[in-house]
């Protein structure tokens, strides 16, 4: 089928059976062409609306994609761009900085509590306010309330409800009578949003802010596909709405996976992924990802509306989505019992809420109740509990850390451990899955070690059969997963994009060449934008790139070219450590650096004799197989040819210094507020000493800082080694005759 001929009978050729074939752009005339695009604009809304709100889609996506093509390749070639156009949803030109508008309407908070008492509390206001008789139930009788009315709509699965139809309750519903109606909502956990709409179109999209005035995200908003950029139907001139933008369960979970394996960092929940992406001032990153929308309340109208219902019921025929978890009650009973059912099923919904929302129905009543300076009076939210430690995997991605380690990844439904909202755990390794019997769908106790690190502690209920089981390849970049024992490791090296960005991050951190101004930030920012690809790259920034990026000037980035041209002759230990080799930290670096002398004489023994690195302190038969890898790797080895192009490691002196300390061996843990760990390294082995990273039988003191590690003082203690503070080290090394600033 082609699109020679356009139907004459008033039905779109593009929302059934659309052609497949489209005719050359060359041949159409500036008229054809007007009104092919218009034909299309108007198919893909109503294509979007039945996908995104109805869940109904009339063609499959691989038709809907060749319309939306046909359709920006005519806009670019006859210079027809608009903005309510359906290509604006892939995005625009990235915005310097927000514009801040007012509301057209206030768009205040509202009371909340999670006790029932407050609830009743809040019913008893209301009538006293209207004039109206005392609540008959209340938290300790029941009450006698029923449901008066729900959304009559068949569940399509995805929670929008496509036909609002709220079945009458009888009686005088005006507020004058004791039949006084709430209608109860979900409480959305997402980002609230005010949508503006001119004569049927989409002029203007605001986040809440102050209640008063918030960002105009409208190009982020008009990526969304369940925001309708023109309305349909029997609309008002002038229409102002609240809509909560959120990320839909699945999607976040889908989209924490992706970052997880790309190596960014996973969002904590789906409400602050929703409010990190909807404040991106580059639209087509908020395109790119999965937000959506439900449409709750009218905050401004050029038609009367006399109830929120009758507003909800004309909502989908304007093309605005809207939760089908909707019930209209006549008593606070039945509120608090809508409340119960709702938190007992909200892990069967396909988005995050955190309660539910009572609001009085008639909009005259609620001029009479009005508001205060926060919040509405007429409407309350009763809360859930947070959900505590138990919570269910819904996936297991695998990240790839700088060395390769593969290590699996709980992804969660948000859950409250210690007061924190966590969403992934660590799963540690394979064989630990196993022992555990972990598995996607598992109900599960997540706990936080050390207060930091969450990781599954046990399965609570079984939702699968088995375990989950590694893959056999990398999911960055597909090399083969290699098994070390109870761990697993990428073979593609500096290949693997995660390992070298990754890689970039460490050879400019403190353990590498403490490069500042270049921090995790910054890297991927750099890597983003196509700046970099590996570490000797950066050695071939050019300012004026720099200066062109987000949030950098020209005095950051000299900075940064200064630090790097010093870095072009670094001490050989500081290189060997900043290369990233597993096992291969500050202080095995040093210790290779003293015994081999210069780099190539490091690259040569691991490469060709690789039993003769284990001649060396802190280097034992793991960690020398570990550098015979990474210099055996071609991948590994091509990225550090490019780097030797710009860096010159430089041979390490043999220092003879003094001998205060000789004999002694030393190891740190924690910070020290005189020394990084490095420098006090430094120091006792230029007096004599040996400083390694671990404890044993050996060992001569453990100087423990801040925060120190409690292994290192358990093995102390297990080794009857003295544990010593900053205090005491200076102490120490007084007593030797060691004088330090």
């Amino acid at each position: 089928m082609t699109d020679d001929t356009l139907a004459t009978d008033g039905e779109n050729p593009y929302l059934r059976e659309p052609p497949s074939d489209f005719r050359p752009v060359a041949e159409l005339d500036e008229t054809e062409a007007d009104r092919q695009i218009e034909l299309l604009r108007e198919a893909i809304r109503e294509h979007d609306r039945r996908y995104y709100v109805e869940s109904e889609p009339l063609i499959a996506d691989r038709t809907y994609d060749a319309l939306f093509s046909r359709l920006e390749i005519l806009e670019d070639h006859f210079d027809r761009s608009a903005p309510d156009s359906p290509t604006n949803r892939v995005g625009g030109e990235p915005v310097d900085a927000f514009e801040t508008v007012e509301h057209v309407a206030p768009m205040l908070s509202i009371d909340q509590s999670g006790e029932v008492e407050d609830v009743y509390e809040f019913d008893s206001r209301v009538r006293r306010d209207l004039g109206l008789e005392s609540a008959a139930g209340g938290p300790a009788d029941g009450g006698a309330g029923d449901v008066g009315g729900t959304v009559d709509n068949v569940d399509d699965g995805d929670g929008t409800a496509t036909l609002s139809d709220f079945a009458d309750t009888g009686g005088d519903d005006r507020v004058a009578s004791a039949d006084l109606q709430y209608v109860c909502e979900p409480k959305f956990d997402g980002v609230s949003v005010e949508f503006v709409y001119e004569d049927g179109r989409l002029v203007r999209a605001v986040t809440r802010g102050d209640g008063q005035a918030g960002d105009d995200v409208t190009k982020n908003a008009r990526t969304i596909r369940a925001v309708p950029q023109r309305l349909r139907g029997d609309y008002p001139d002038f229409l102002a709405v609240r809509g909560e933008v959120y990320m839909p369960k699945d999607a976040f979970q889908a989209h924490n996976r992706e970052r997880i394996e790309q190596g960014k960092e996973p969002f904590a929940n789906p409400r602050n992924a929703t409010a990190g992406t909807i404040r991106q001032l580059d639209p087509s990153i908020v395109a790119e990802r999965p937000l959506s929308v439900f449409f709750f309340e009218v905050l401004d109208s050029s038609d009367g509306l006399e109830r929120h219902t009758e507003a909800l019921e004309r909502f989908p025929d304007w093309g605005f989505r809207v939760t089908e978890e909707l019930e209209r009650v006549e008593s606070i009973d039945a509120a608090v019992r809508y409340r119960d059912d709702l938190m007992e099923r909200r892990d069967e919904l396909s988005f995050e809420i955190d309660g539910v929302v009572i609001k009085v129905d008639d909009y005259a009543a609620r001029e009479v109740l009005g508001t205060t300076a926060r919040h509405d009076r007429w409407a309350f939210a009763y809360k859930f509990p947070a959900r505590a430690e138990v919570t269910t995997i819904q996936d297991v991605a695998v990240q790839v850390g700088r060395t390769g380690r593969a290590t699996p990844v709980a992804l969660l439904d948000p859950v409250d451990v210690g007061g924190v909202t966590v969403s992934r755990a660590s799963l540690h390794n394979p064989s630990e899955i196993a022992e555990k019997n972990v598995d996607v769908g598992d109900t599960v106790r997540v706990q936080r070690a050390g207060d930091v690190i969450p990781y599954v502690a046990e399965v609570v209920e079984k939702g699968s059969d088995g375990h989950w089981e590694l893959p056999d390849t990398c999911p960055v970049c597909e090399s083969h997963l290699e098994r070390d024992g109870p761990m697993a490791f990428c073979t593609g090296g500096l290949a693997c994009d995660a390992q070298r960005r990754r890689s970039i991050e460490y050879y400019a951190s403190d353990d590498g060449l403490d490069l500042d101004g270049l921090g995790e930030k910054s890297v991927r920012q750099l890597v983003a934008a196509g700046l970099i690809e590996t570490v000797a790259d950066l050695y071939e920034l050019d300012r004026d790139d720099l200066v062109g990026l987000e949030g950098w000037g020209e005095t950051s980035a000299d900075n940064l070219l200064a630090e790097l041209e010093d870095a072009r002759e670094p001490p050989l230990a500081d290189f060997l450590s900043a290369l990233g080799i597993q096992l291969v930290g500050p202080t095995t670096a040093r210790e290779l650096a003293r015994e081999f002398e210069t780099f190539e004489a490091v690259r040569e023994a691991a490469v060709e004799s690789p039993e003769a690195l284990e001649s060396v302190d802190e280097v034992g038969e793991t960690v020398a197989r570990a550098i015979h890898d990474f210099f055996s790797s071609e991948a590994n080895a091509a990225v550090v040819e490019q780097l030797l192009e710009h860096v010159s490691p430089q041979d390490a002196e043999i220092e003879t210094g003094s001998d205060e300390l000789d004999g002694l061996t030393f190891v740190f843990t924690g910070a020290l507020d005189a020394w990084t760990r490095g420098d006090a390294q430094e120091l006792v082995e230029a007096h004599g000493a040996n400083a390694t990273s671990s404890v044993s039988g050996n060992t001569d003191y453990l100087v423990a800082g801040e925060n120190a590690g409690a292994s290192k003082q358990t093995d102390a203690e297990a080794n009857d080694v003295p544990v010593i503070d900053e205090a005491g080290f200076r102490e120490l090394l007084a007593e030797n005759g060691i004088e330090v600033a």
